[in-house]
């Protein structure tokens, strides 16, 4: 009796068994008046990036006495952050303005900004240390956010901030691409090699992602007395330009 052929597709390999968890490396870039985002501050006590994207819904057309075809109307792009502090450059996305030493005035003009986090993608053999996906957000504005403070009590709670995040897409986009308010960069995609003695990244996709991270977290100084370079966030024709550089 002639066996059974297997099933070309099967499920649930070994290292195939991927989720995703986690968010940190929060960054916020606000954006100058040219629309770039030229200086990136660390976001510091993150605890949700949630993406939420709306429209795109199908327009049916009929015609000949049947469903012809369906038309999508155009996709935007929203978020959710949850923190419990952000950075005193997000005062003014935030709808506050510093107008003396510790004073500020809400109900301001909201200014734009950038945004980028990281988020952890796992599997059944390496956990959490598979991999992650950078999240690189444009032409972000904040909506006002409930701020709730309570009586400290037995159970103390520390405040969690949430801001519902509306954005205009980007147009600096390579030919045959729409303009975009997000970018993601999955380095399990990539093929990521590094020196067994220094770490050095030693493959073409680890030299470009780690060119891409100088730019998005900034260099530190090497010796004392220096600058360093500042953090800022690429366009995404830069981000593909770092990241397909050979």
């Amino acid at each position: 009796m002639a066996e059974a052929a297997k099933h070309l597709i099967e499920w649930d390999q070994t290292r195939e068994r991927l989720y995703e968890t986690g968010t940190d490396h929060g960054v916020l870039y606000p954006q100058a008046s040219d629309g770039t985002y030229p200086k990136g501050v660390a976001w510091n006590g993150l605890t949700g990036f949630t993406e939420s994207p709306e429209g795109a819904e199908a327009n049916a057309i009929y015609a000949d006495n049947i469903k012809y075809l369906n038309l999508r109307g155009a996709e935007d792009y929203g978020a959710t952050i949850t923190a419990y502090t952000y950075p005193e450059e997000f005062e003014e996305c935030n709808g506050r303005k510093k107008a003396a030493g510790g004073v500020y005035f809400g109900q301001q003009p909201r200014a734009a900004f950038g945004f980028s986090c990281r988020t952890l993608v796992g599997n059944d053999v390496d956990g959490e240390k598979h991999g992650y996906k950078l999240h690189l957000v444009y032409g972000c504005t904040a909506s006002p956010s409930e701020m709730a403070y309570q009586t400290i009590n037995d159970s103390p709670e520390a405040i969690e901030f949430s801001w519902d995040i509306d954005t205009i897409p980007c147009g600096e986009v390579p030919d045959g691409f729409k303009p975009t308010a997000a970018v993601t960069i999955d380095t399990t995609k990539l093929t990521l090699e590094y020196d067994d003695t220094t770490g050095a990244p030693t493959s073409r996709d680890a030299i470009n992602l780690k060119t891409l991270e100088d730019k998005l977290y900034g260099i530190a100084p090497v010796t004392e007395g220096a600058t360093g370079t500042p953090a800022y966030l690429p366009l995404p024709t830069e981000v593909i330009t770092i990241m397909s550089a050979t």
